[in-house]
C-alpha cells in the first residue's frame, strides 16, 4: 500500500513506540495524529515530529468519539488506527487489587475497543483501512505477576481476531503486533528494574516493522507478528 497522504491516528504517541510509529509513519508521507493524556508532553512530540494532536483518554467514551471524529472532519478521512497506548501492573496475584486491574484494563482493552470502534465506522463506509493493534509477547504466554498486564494483552489479541474476521470482508487490514522487551519509560513507569543494553529492541525497530506490513499491497496482509530482539543476552 502507498503511504503518502494517508491519514494516520496513532493513541499513545507522544513517547517510545507510539511516538517512533508517528514519526516512521510521518517520514512516509502519512498526515499524522498524536494522542494521549498529557497535554504537554503531547504538544511537544507534535511539535518534534510535525504531527497534529489531540488530548484524549483512550478508556473515556467521549474523549474516543471526539478524537477519531475530529480527524475525520480535518482530513475527510481516516485511513490507519494505531491502538498503541498502554501500560502495566506487574504484582502477584494475591498483591493486585481489583482497582488496579480495572485500570489496566480501562486502558489497555476499553481503549483499543472504543478507539477501533469508532475508526471501523468509518472504515466501513469507506470501504478500506487499516487497524494495527500493539500487544505484547506478554499476550502470548501467561507469566508470574503479570495477571492485570498480560491478561489484558490476551483480551487484546482475542478481540483482535473478531475484528479481523468482521471487517476483512469491508476491505479493513486489522494487524496485531507483539513487541518483545523495549527499551522505553514503560518498565520504569511500572516500577520494574531491567537493565538497559544496546542488545535489545528500541522503539524504531517496532515502528519499521509496521511500516513494512502496511506496505503489502492491499490485496493481502500479515495478520499477526511478533519482534523479538536478535540475541539480548
Amino acid at each position: 500500500m502507498e503511504l503518502r497522504d494517508k491519514v494516520a491516528l496513532v493513541t499513545g504517541g507522544s513517547e517510545g513506540i507510539g511516538r517512533a510509529i508517528a514519526k516512521a509513519l510521518t517520514a512516509e508521507g502519512c498526515k499524522v495524529t498524536i494522542t494521549s493524556r498529557r497535554e504537554d508532553a503531547l504538544r511537544s512530540a507534535a511539535e518534534v515530529l510535525g504531527a497534529e494532536w489531540i488530548v484524549g483518554d483512550v478508556g473515556k467514551e467521549e474523549d474516543t468519539v471526539r478524537t477519531v471524529s475530529s480527524v475525520v472532519e480535518r482530513h475527510g478521512r481516516l485511513d490507519i488506527l494505531v491502538n498503541n497506548a498502554g501500560y502495566g501492573i506487574f504484582k502477584p496475584l494475591v498483591d493486585t487489587t481489583f482497582e488496579e486491574l480495572q485500570s489496566v484494563y480501562h486502558t489497555n482493552v476499553f481503549g483499543p475497543f472504543l478507539m477501533a470502534r469508532e475508526a471501523a465506522r468509518h472504515f466501513i463506509k469507506q470501504s478500506s483501512g487499516e487497524m494495527i493493534n500493539i500487544s505484547s509477547t506478554s499476550g502470548l504466554k501467561g507469566s508470574s505477576g503479570r495477571t492485570a498486564y498480560g491478561s489484558s494483552k490476551f483480551a487484546l489479541r482475542g478481540m483482535t481476531e473478531c475484528w479481523r474476521d468482521e471487517l476483512r470482508r469491508h476491505n479493513v487490514r486489522v494487524m496485531l503486533v507483539n513487541p518483545s522487551e523495549v527499551m522505553t519509560s514503560f518498565a520504569d513507569k511500572a516500577g520494574v528494574e531491567r537493565e538497559v543494553t544496546d542488545k535489545k529492541l528500541r522503539p524504531a525497530e517496532i515502528a519499521d516493522a509496521i511500516v513494512g506490513a502496511l506496505k503489502v499491497d492491499s490485496r493481502g496482509f500479515i495478520p499477526e507478528f511478533s519482534v523479538f530482539a536478535t540475541n539480548p543476552f
